[in-house]
């Protein structure tokens, strides 16, 4: 049998406080992908991470910059801008600003909804 259609409201979702607060998020959630609204202080850092799940990030105000690591790479990404982040790429960021900006995943991020994402959970000392 089929699972119909499922509607929600983002007012009526959890919103979740990480890294000390730096870092708020709610998240919605299919079979096969995942739609999250994050909101970033200027200055939140988030610890280089890596996941299967290709990501596209969209930031609506502020400005993110988006690290690789492995590539050399740095992107400042900001307001009406969208990177696409393949699978299995290791990247951290730091809001350069106060930021409010969408990520999708696909496959969804089950460490988001089991709670085994650490890298969120504990604040860099």
């Amino acid at each position: 049998m089929n699972e119909g259609p499922r509607r929600s409201s983002w007012n009526d979702l959890k919103t979740e406080s990480l890294l000390g607060g730096t870092v708020k998020r709610r998240y919605v959630y299919g079979k096969n992908a995942m739609v999250a609204q994050i909101w970033l202080t200027k200055g939140a850092e988030v610890a280089e991470h890596v996941h299967e799940a290709e990501q596209i990030t969209q930031v609506f105000t502020g400005a993110l910059r988006l690290i690789f690591r492995t590539t050399g790479q740095t992107h400042d990404v900001r307001a009406c801008e969208v990177i696409v982040i393949p699978p299995n790429v290791p990247h951290a960021a730091v809001a350069l600003e106060d930021t409010y900006e969408s990520d999708t995943f696909s496959p969804r991020r089950d460490d988001w909804i089991n709670g085994t994402d650490a890298y969120l959970r504990t604040p860099k000392r």
